[in-house]
């Protein structure tokens, strides 16, 4: 059984080896968790400013937890109007890359998102972004309470991560496979592409699991609310509702796919509590009064 030290360690060597590599310039191993079709990009880079708007304009120092290399250029955006960002993060392949992107203004931090070496009210802003889902689930509790603990008194922090099963996800993912199941019987029966849907898929069976991951653990929107809610002040609002795997499914251009995705944001904006707590990523905003 994998301690929390071996956990930690794993993910340093993945993000060290692999996932943030680039593969081209400007784009790392890790963005293959991302959809980055032109189909996609309005929609995406929407999603991604939603962090933005609810962080303090300015202050002194902006903590990025878990930075990574900052990849996307929406993510640089954060920490406009601040002296520093200060990323920390446990990959030191992740803090040579976000230097790169943002040199004097990023203060570079060896650090473990859940015992934070700084001291308490140290940041006006703090963003984290798909990390907290990297530790064990006992110290997800620990994660927050150390965000909140370094956030200044008038500050707000905002943790982007993903939900274990949430039931909008759930369900767009048993309709995403039978959709994959329809669209081999028609290639089968009727195109006659067996050969060819069988190599593929058996290739892509091959690729599947010869692919490097890392850890993760998530937990649902009940418990972040019970657990965490009960003891620091957050409210969930909606980061992007679907998946990648969703997102690539069912949006095309020949199908209209930029304006389902208009129109899914419009919808998300509308109820974004609703969406929040029962989408794929939410958006959860820490104020300290």
């Amino acid at each position: 059984m994998n301690t929390e030290i071996d956990i930690k360690q794993n993910v340093r060597e993945f993000y060290d080896q692999v996932g943030w590599q680039q593969v081209s310039e400007g784009v790392y191993q890790n963005a293959r968790y991302e959809d980055l079709r032109p189909v996609s990009r309005e929609y995406i880079h929407k999603c991604h400013m939603r962090v933005k708007n609810h962080l303090p304009d300015h202050g002194r120092f902006l903590l990025d937890a878990g930075s990574g290399p900052i990849q996307y250029p929406e993510y640089v955006n954060y920490s406009d109007g601040y002296d520093y960002r200060v990323c920390a993060d446990i990959s030191i392949q992740a803090l040579t890359e976000a230097r790169k992107r943002i040199g004097d203004h990023g203060l570079m931090v060896v650090a473990d998102v859940a015992n934070l070496p700084f001291c308490a009210g140290a940041f006006d802003g703090i963003v984290s972004l798909h990390t907290i889902h990297h530790l064990p689930l006992t110290e997800h509790h620990q994660a927050y309470n150390d965000l909140y603990r370094v956030l200044k008194s008038e500050g707000s922090a905002v943790v982007v991560n993903g939900w274990h099963k949430p039931p909008l996800g759930v369900a767009l993912d048993r309709l995403r496979k039978f959709t994959l199941r329809m669209r081999g019987f028609i290639n089968r029966r009727i195109f006659r592409k067996s050969q060819v849907s069988e190599g593929n898929l058996a290739q892509s069976a091959q690729l599947a699991n010869g692919e490097k991951s890392t850890f993760v653990e998530k937990n649902d929107a009940d418990w972040l609310k019970r657990t965490v809610g009960s003891q620091i002040p957050l409210e969930i609002f909606v980061w992007r509702s679907v998946s990648v795997k969703v997102l690539r499914t069912f949006i095309h251009d020949g199908w209209g796919g930029r304006g389902i995705l208009r129109f899914l944001f419009w919808l998300e904006e509308k109820f974004p509590h609703w969406f929040g707590e029962n989408g794929q990523y939410p958006l959860v905003v820490i104020q300290k009064k």
